[in-house]
């Protein structure tokens, strides 16, 4: 099978490669080739009763499928510069932000029309920050939530489907240059292609540095974000998550001077659990539906562990981190912020009496014998100056899950096309370690389909 483009790997920034792909030029012969599930048939098996706790699915339909890790994400597009990702870097600012809010537009026409665009603009929260020394970063985020996000991504699957050729569970083994092109070896078969499109997220993290290994192209090395995700009653944000939804807060600690920062609020939400390479970590969801809301906020509090000469693997740090968590605790582990402080593990009772219901069924422990001590001692930092703009983020019973690790792939060697050193050969979204978020990789994927689009006019 010979195609102009393949694109791998069905995530948004593969997803919107495809769909501008089609807008520019619709003779175009596109494929996207996709490890996990189509949209419809991606089912996480834990239903809280019979199936409580991960069971390694060969492919986690959590992390891998049509709409890729964001697929079951609250659907929070960040509008900005100022966190996500890297790629004003190669393509500038305005372009960045141009193309962010055409995703937006986008967004909206596929089913996202009536849901609400947040703004840190002239929000008095700033100021109140600022005087407590934490700092809120500026933007604008429009929420889908994770039920408006998948109806957005049915509509735009059914508009590419009857344009663009998908090969679901179909992992591609490896990327070989040839004349003319690529070619893209897969289990039992091989495509070729003039231009290729590779858009694996984070969970591709691995296979991404195994592709750049055999074609010897440049990566440096990355940062692994390392921390826990924290659940209370969601009155204690309300404040803040009616007026600005997603508050991204930087906190430099005292007594290290390391960076702590909020990431991925959910109001109203749910703590789920995330399957990553075969480790079983933590992350959030929330919904725009009120039927789906629940009485709890979660949100991540997060260290960047960046590392020099001669450690090279910071992924292969936050991963022991993480296995040692599923050692402990069978999975992810839970404990009241009150057990921490007072040097003891949480159990089932102390879980139960708690004035908090958790979200997920995790396992009762203790997180000082999981995470390392300048990383604990940052997060309960932050903890405290939180309480100081929300009262009651360091009540005893704020429950904190973890742990929750942000894999970065390594950042592949791109020029300001974002293509490889072999010509045709693109490397985007959160996979090549420049994007982190889902307005970033969105819009990275369209402008290199512009890019491509034009060698065709």
């Amino acid at each position: 099978m010979k195609y102009d483009v393949i694109i791998i790997g069905a995530g948004p920034g593969g997803i919107f490669a495809a769909y501008e792909l089609m807008q520019k030029n619709e003779k175009l012969k596109v494929a996207v080739f996709e490890a996990g599930h189509e949209l419809s048939k991606r089912r996480c098996p834990i239903d809280g009763e019979k199936i409580k706790s991960c069971i390694s699915c060969k492919s986690c339909s959590i992390m891998s499928g049509f709409g890729g890790a964001g697929a079951f994400s609250d659907g929070k597009y960040n509008i900005t510069n100022d966190f996500g990702g890297t790629l004003y870097e190669y393509i500038g600012k305005k372009k960045a932000l141009e193309l962010m809010h055409y995703i937006d537009e986008i967004n909206l026409r596929y089913g996202g029309e009536g849901t609400k665009l947040y703004t840190t603009a002239g929000t008095r929260f700033k100021t109140v920050c600022i005087q407590h020394d934490l700092h809120l970063l500026d933007a604008s985020v429009r929420h889908l939530g994770t039920d408006i996000n998948y109806i957005v991504l049915e509509n735009l699957y059914n508009y590419l489907r009857e344009r663009v050729d998908f090969y679901f569970d179909t992992p591609v083994v490896s990327v070989e240059h040839i004349d003319g092109g690529y070619e893209i070896i897969c289990k039992d078969k091989r495509y070729e292609c003039v231009d290729c499109v590779i858009s694996v997220g984070r969970s591709g993290s691995k296979w991404m540095e195994k592709v750049c290994r055999e074609l010897q192209i440049p990566t440096s090395s990355n940062r692994v974000d390392i921390g826990v995700r924290v659940e209370l009653p969601a009155e204690v944000f309300a404040h803040l998550t009616d007026e600005l939804y997603e508050s991204k807060i930087v906190y430099r600690t005292e007594k290290y001077g390391d960076r702590v920062r909020t990431f991925c609020m959910n109001p109203k939400g749910a703590v789920v659990n995330e399957n990553t390479n075969g480790i079983i970590t933590v992350n959030g969801h929330s919904y725009e539906d009120p039927a789906k809301q629940t009485e709890n906020t979660n949100f991540a509090l997060l260290v960047a562990k960046h590392f020099s000469e001669p450690f090279k693997d910071s992924n292969g740090y936050g991963e022991s981190i993480a296995r040692l968590s599923n050692l402990l605790g069978g999975g992810v582990i839970v404990q009241r912020f009150g057990d921490l402080i007072r040097g003891r593990r949480s159990t089932p009772s102390r879980i139960e009496e708690a004035f908090i219901t958790p979200t997920l069924n995790a396992t009762p422990g203790d997180l000082s014998l999981v995470l390392p001590k300048r990383i604990l001692d940052g997060i309960i930092e932050m903890l405290y100056a939180l309480d100081k703009v929300a009262p009651g983020t360091a009540n005893d019973d704020t429950l904190l899950y973890g742990v929750e690790v942000k894999f970065y792939n390594m950042e592949v060697e791109v020029n300001e096309r974002l293509e490889s050193k072999y010509k045709g050969l693109y490397i985007i979204g959160d996979g090549s370690g420049i994007t982190h978020s889902l307005s970033h990789a969105s819009a990275s994927g369209v402008y290199v389909a512009r890019n491509i689009a034009a060698n065709y006019m």
